[in-house]
């Protein structure tokens, strides 16, 4: 059981901290600057094969980890723009194991989640770098258990999320000798 926790969470699980300082977003915030390209470094040579090859038993596929972050972090960049236009809206949450069931998540190319990362990730980044103090500080409801999350928590979250599937990526890759 150690071992499958170990392939699932290969960072572990997101801590954040209690009190998010300024180093903290900034660190984040540089995480989600160079995933597009740390990303596509890891991938760009893969072939067919380990692109289809799961990070683990039971797990999704390379291709699908890469469509997933791409329709996630789509979900974040609109969630941040909710809790800064909006009053604590309740958030809506999608089926991330539905949508990597999906044929685009199970057989397009990589390169259109690539490409996307990029943009999204330019867009983002652009929109982190001039938040105010109070920006940081509004936050949306998330639905499951009804948990309020700060902007500045979201960021966190995401760069987490970044680092957790490039993880799971390069560990396969590792082990597999690619």
């Amino acid at each position: 059981m150690e071992e499958l926790e170990k392939l699932k969470y290969p960072i572990g699980h997101f801590e954040c901290p209690k009190d998010i300082s300024k180093d903290d977003i900034e660190i984040w915030i540089k995480v989600l600057e160079t995933l597009p390209e740390r990303l596509s470094n890891l991938v760009n040579n893969f072939s067919e094969n380990q692109l289809n090859t799961p990070y683990r038993k039971d797990g999704w596929t390379v291709r699908q980890v890469i469509h997933h972050m791409a329709d996630s972090h789509h979900h974040s960049y609109t969630r941040f723009k909710w809790a800064l236009t909006e009053n604590r809206p309740l958030i809506k949450v999608y089926e991330e194991k539905k949508w990597s069931e999906l044929i685009d998540a199970r057989t397009a190319p990589i390169s259109l989640s690539l490409s996307y990362l990029t943009a999204l990730h330019a867009k983002l980044v652009y929109l982190l770098t001039r938040l105010s103090a109070e920006d940081l500080k509004v936050s949306y409801i998330h639905p499951d258990g009804n948990v309020n999350v700060s902007v500045a928590e979201n960021i966190g979250k995401y760069a987490w999320h970044s680092n957790h599937h490039f993880a799971h990526i390069e560990n396969l890759s590792l082990r597999q000798n690619w």
